[in-house]
């Protein structure tokens, strides 16, 4: 375990923050990684996300008020920078998110450090074809295993509506996977 006030106040000191830093991305790469994986799919763009979001969180630390966990400020930034990473994407295609995130949820089964089966890939072909937030709060609910009270720091919203689109996001995949 990490002592996040030791590590904030190492972070925002001049002498200790290089190091501080490094123990933060030990610490929580992985993690960060695998969130950011799930949503973005593929290996190099979670790499790139994961970089972009260690660089902004080294940038806004001496911003960073202490409201919130560190994780939870972490994870945030993650996930914004994942949502980005995949509109810009579809944006440069010009395609819609969502026939994105399909083509890429079939492209699965091709990427050599994937290593899910084919009842992995329909799972994630399921999960894409979700609204964004639906998405993301069945992802942190399910895999992540995050609390409804952590999910709504980081989504900024109400736990209802959390409880709420993680029902429904259920549904659509029990109904998704029962057609496929």
């Amino acid at each position: 375990m990490i002592d996040d006030k030791l590590l904030i106040v190492q972070l925002k000191n001049p002498e200790t923050q290089e190091q501080a830093f490094r123990n933060l991305m030990s610490f929580y790469k992985r993690q960060l990684y695998w969130h950011i994986r799930k949503i973005v799919l593929s290996h190099e763009d979670a790499d790139d996300v994961l970089q972009n979001t260690f660089i902004k969180v080294y940038k806004n630390i001496n911003s960073f008020k202490g409201d919130s966990k560190l994780y939870t400020w972490m994870y945030r930034i993650a996930t914004n920078e994942a949502i980005t990473c995949i509109n810009k994407k579809a944006a440069h295609q010009n395609i819609d998110i969502s026939e994105l995130q399909y083509k890429m949820a079939e492209n699965l089964s091709d990427d050599n450090l994937y290593t899910g089966d084919e009842i992995q890939v329909l799972l994630q072909k399921a999960i894409v074809s979700l609204p964004q937030k639906q998405q993301l709060v069945f992802n942190m609910k399910y895999f992540d295993e995050l609390k409804y009270s952590e999910m709504a720091e980081i989504l900024n919203t109400s736990i209802g509506a959390l409880k709420a689109s993680y029902f429904h996001a259920v549904k659509k995949i029990e109904a998704f996977l029962k057609t496929h």
